[in-house]
């Protein structure tokens, strides 16, 4: 207000003042003393509420044994280009984008990997070629399990080799090791997710090494299963911080879709640990069941992924890729389960160009390289009964649907 507004607004006042009888004894007419105000208090902010954490979540997937064959190996020469020797990741273009889009993709590498340039061995003592291990690698696996049935093949150095190649593609590894201290050693991964890592644990352990001895006695070399150890191991893997724990078994009768006793046996004693949150099959060449067990999944077997049997075109060219979606529990406890298992039916071709189909997508998209879209949907009719064999849909098993 100006001074001059303020001014006539305190004659107004006294004036009023008079009329009424008011004014001062000794000058009519002058403002009445001003009364003090009384100072205004802010009210206090709110204090800001701390956010809850999102759950973190990942996604985790698995595929069979990597068993190569000479077959394999022709085609990877095929496709490799200027100054290559071999190149296997073309067999594996097609479901690139599903392991590419996992957290943590894991690959069971059933073979011993041979010096670049070979000699190269098939059945039946393998000696792969080691560019397999930078194809896995490229095509988005994460780690590879190592313990098999044909992990001593090539003796002492058939592991040591294998374990390099691994290294030198990136690859985390778990199942044989090239020394006693690297045998005690918990294979531990940092899975990115959107609320921060999560520490997973990865064992693996086989029903045996086909007869022959552990390389100069050293029986550190491989991990042969047995509940006790794997059961301790797990509990390690919980001690040293993992907060998801994944137990890769190879077991199983070769070429039988149903589990054996020794599965059947295991398989509940072992998902049964508050240590194991997951068990993954491999072995049988076959696809065999998934079944959910006091909440928990077990994947009895994967089939394979690459491989060229003798008898093509049948069971054995059927595999399997799984996914499962692990959710920490709310409030960010640190303690995950699956919410999500998913399974996808892949077929092997025989016929060149060699490589891992995508059944479901192939048959959408008609692209069904040298199979026919009749023996897909054969593939894809079995492997969904015999995963779904043991109730899994029942429990929330699905297929997977293709990016």
């Amino acid at each position: 207000m100006s001074r001059r507004l303020t001014a006539l607004a305190a004659a107004a006042v006294a004036g009023l003042l008079a009329v009424a009888g008011c004014g001062g004894d000794d000058e009519p007419g002058a403002a009445p003393p001003s009364t003090p105000s009384t100072p205004t208090t802010a009210p206090s902010p709110e204090p800001t509420p701390t956010p809850t954490p999102e759950p973190r979540t990942f996604t985790l997937v698995a595929t069979g044994d990597v068993l190569l064959h000479e077959r394999l190996w022709t085609q990877a020469r095929n496709d490799a280009g200027p100054g290559e020797e071999m190149d296997f990741a073309p067999q594996l273009a097609n479901i690139a984008p599903v392991v590419q889009g996992a957290g943590l993709a894991v690959c069971h590498l059933e073979t011993p990997l041979a010096p670049t340039g070979g000699p190269y061995e098939g059945y039946p003592t393998f000696s792969g070629p080691p560019q397999v291990a930078t194809a896995l690698a490229e095509t988005g696996y994460d780690a590879c399990t190592t313990a098999s049935n044909h992990t001593y093949d090539q003796g002492a150095k058939g592991v040591d080799r294998t374990l390099e190649a691994l290294d030198a593609a990136g690859l985390a590894h778990a199942g044989s090791a090239r020394t006693p201290a690297e045998s005690q050693v918990i294979t531990h991964v940092q899975v990115e997710s959107a609320g921060g890592p999560v520490d997973v644990a990865l064992l693996s352990y086989t029903f045996g090494f086909n007869g022959i001895p552990a390389p100069d006695g050293e029986t550190w070399r491989g991990n042969e299963i047995d509940p006790d150890r794997i059961l301790a191991d797990a509990a390690t893997a919980r001690a040293e911080g993992a907060e998801v724990v994944v137990a890769a078994l190879h077991w199983g009768d070769e070429y039988v879709h149903e589990p054996n006793a020794l599965q059947s046996e295991l398989a509940p004693q072992l998902i049964a640990s508050p240590d194991i949150d997951l068990l993954l099959g491999h072995h049988a060449h076959v696809v065999q069941p998934i079944e959910n067990i006091g909440g928990e999944w077990v994947v009895y077997g994967m089939g394979n992924l690459m491989a060229n049997h003798a008898e093509p075109e049948g069971p054995k060219a059927e595999g399997l890729l799984t996914r499962f979606t692990f959710t920490e529990s709310a409030g960010g406890a640190g303690t995950f389960a699956v919410t999500d298992a998913e399974f996808l039916p892949l077929y092997q071709t025989y016929q060149p160009p060699v490589e891992v189909l995508d059944v479901p997508a192939a048959l959408a998209s008609g692209d069904t390289g040298t199979a026919t879209a009749a023996r897909l949907q054969e593939a894809l009719e079995r492997t969904t009964q015999v995963v779904q064999s043991r109730g899994g849909a029942a429990a929330g098993l699905t297929m997977l649907e293709s990016p």
